[in-house]
């Protein structure tokens, strides 16, 4: 009764920071990237997200290891000594820097419930890479889902949605183009490290270190690239206010999540939390930036949520299973 009822306690607690980190990150970066005279770099930005992520898993594998030598023993054998292992997760952390910023190009460009909605085309592009990458089956239910969520993202995109209160030119084709590419990057890197991570028994924190370290050396070297004559010029922290260093917290808190939620909860979690963030989203723009709810938007988003909640259904299975198969059948729907 007690485990049961700590179970259901904790699952209560990851939907909500889920979907509350979710909604808030997507508003408050749409914010930030329309409403603020000083544009911040959003390199810089995503840069100090990795540094933070790392410093809160240097944090959380200290304390899980209990001895500061054994700590530091983990990381020379991991890291240092290591180089294959280090090469490896260098894959996500640069798929995963080309998401971070391209989210900031289509929050630029798009509304935050239009970029919510549209974001969802990352499940279907992480079914693909699934049953590519891991050899894994889906169910009928769930491709019909993919099929019901391109279409209800289709209608959110029929008409141009006007939004207001923004004070920089914006370009919907940059922010699809962006969307675009954030959802292959998303799709592509969460399979790949979720393969790295089953390939072997390291810690999902030493993982998550490896990965953080070789994004700071990427994401430092996208600042040089990208804004060094500006950062140069202007400084490392220009244009940052409160709710830039907030947009910030939110991304390295969610990013730590995501592979927390991966590992303790399942795919009807994230599909809830999902559908509940675009809600919020949508409720949150209305009033923040002025968005003009139009018939094809609301059906397009009922679509969306309904598949993402579909998608999420564990699959029918007539035969019995032993308790290993069980458990392995858990770890599929996690995807």
């Amino acid at each position: 009764m007690s485990f049961n009822n700590v179970t259901l306690l904790f699952k209560i607690y990851c939907l909500t920071v889920m979907t509350c980190v979710a909604a808030t990150y997507t508003v408050l970066l749409r914010y930030t990237r329309t409403t603020l005279t000083e544009m911040y770099f959003a390199t810089t930005a995503v840069c100090l997200t990795e540094v933070i992520k790392l410093i809160l898993s240097l944090g959380i594998f200290a304390k899980e290891t209990g001895d500061l030598g054994m700590t530091l023993q983990h990381l020379r054998d991991h890291i240092l000594r290591s180089p294959k292992e280090m090469l490896k997760l260098s894959v996500p952390s640069v798929v995963y820097a080309i998401q971070n910023n391209m989210a900031f190009v289509a929050l630029s460009n798009l509304d935050a419930a239009v970029y919510q909605v549209t974001y969802q085309l990352k499940i279907p592009c992480t079914a693909l890479c699934t049953v590519w990458m891991l050899n894994r089956s889906l169910s009928k239910i769930q491709w019909l889902s993919v099929f019901v969520l391109c279409t209800g993202v289709t209608l959110v995109q029929w008409k141009p949605v006007e939004t207001t209160k923004v004070q920089v030119e914006q370009n919907p084709v940059w922010g699809f183009t962006a969307i675009a590419i954030a959802v292959l990057c998303s799709g592509f890197a969460g399979v790949y490290f979720e393969k790295v991570l089953k390939s072997s028994d390291t810690s999902l924190w030493m993982r998550n270190i490896q990965m953080y370290i070789s994004g700071i050396v990427i994401t430092a070297a996208g600042i040089l690239l990208n804004d060094g004559a500006g950062v140069m010029e202007k400084g490392f922290f220009f244009g940052y206010t409160h709710w830039v260093y907030l947009v910030i917290f939110l991304a390295s808190v969610g990013g730590l999540y995501t592979s927390v939620v991966v590992k303790y909860t399942d795919n009807i979690m994230k599909g809830f939390s999902a559908a509940a963030a675009i809600v919020i989203s949508t409720i949150a723009s209305i009033f923040l930036f002025g968005l003009q709810i139009t018939s094809t938007f609301i059906a397009g988003t009922i679509l969306v949520i309904v598949s993402i909640y579909c998608y999420g259904l564990p699959k029918k299975n007539t035969t019995t299973l032993l308790p290993v198969e069980v458990e392995k059948s858990k770890e599929t729907l996690n995807v």
